[in-house]
């Protein structure tokens, strides 16, 4: 009779905590979605989405703001993949969904896609304006950084990041020249490819 006592509490604190743990795994037994613990803010004077942001391994972005949405394009400064993305806009913060493509390739592997939220900020009036964020996969938004110095001067042209016929076709890079010299500042996502501008090629959560 004492041991039955004993062991009664034991068993219901077990078949509580059970279910619980479980439930944080959610429904299929998965982790749940690493999200970002970032709150919106006031956007800063004289800031705008609209433009192009260079990171060093991740290349130029193209993004433009129309209302509360954002999208953008990107290709990789090693020029082997393009990618996209559209999200809200709350004041100082962009919380989007992403899709990377791999030129010249197919199938499943061709295609990654994620989540990620960018920041906006202006250190000081002579500074360059900045975005710094992070990317997941999957359902998750965070995981790698992903940063972009404002580029003066150059106006969004989220297309020009779209490979051409031939290196859709996966037969060589193709990469032009553009204009414009060296790009402004650098970004910090991890990993100097190099900071020569490719085509106005463009950069993309640089998917490892």
């Amino acid at each position: 009779m004492f041991l039955r006592r004993s062991l009664f509490p034991l068993i219901l604190s077990v078949a509580v905590a059970t279910p619980l743990a479980v439930g944080s795994l959610g429904c299929n037994g998965a982790p749940p979605p690493k999200t970002a613990a970032v709150k919106a803010g006031d956007m800063p004077e004289g800031g705008d989405w609209t433009g192009v942001y260079y990171d060093q391994t991740n290349g130029y972005l193209h993004m433009i703001k129309e209302g509360d949405t954002v999208s953008g394009k990107w290709r990789t400064t090693s020029g082997d993949a393009w990618g996209e993305l559209s999200g809200k806009v709350t004041g100082d913060l962009l919380k989007f969904e992403w899709k990377e493509h791999r030129i010249g390739m197919v199938g499943p592997s061709a295609t990654r896609s994620g989540r990620g939220y960018f920041k906006y900020s202006a250190p000081k009036a002579d500074e360059a304006h900045l975005i710094k964020g992070e990317w997941g996969l999957g359902t998750d938004e965070t995981g790698m950084k992903w940063d972009g110095v404002k580029q003066l001067n150059r106006k969004a042209d989220p297309n020009s990041v779209m490979p051409d016929e031939i290196e859709g076709r996966g037969q060589g890079g193709g990469w032009d020249d553009t204009p414009g010299g060296k790009p402004e500042g650098g970004g910090s996502s991890g990993g100097d490819k190099g900071g020569s501008e490719k085509k106005d090629g463009d950069l993309p959560p640089a998917i490892e």
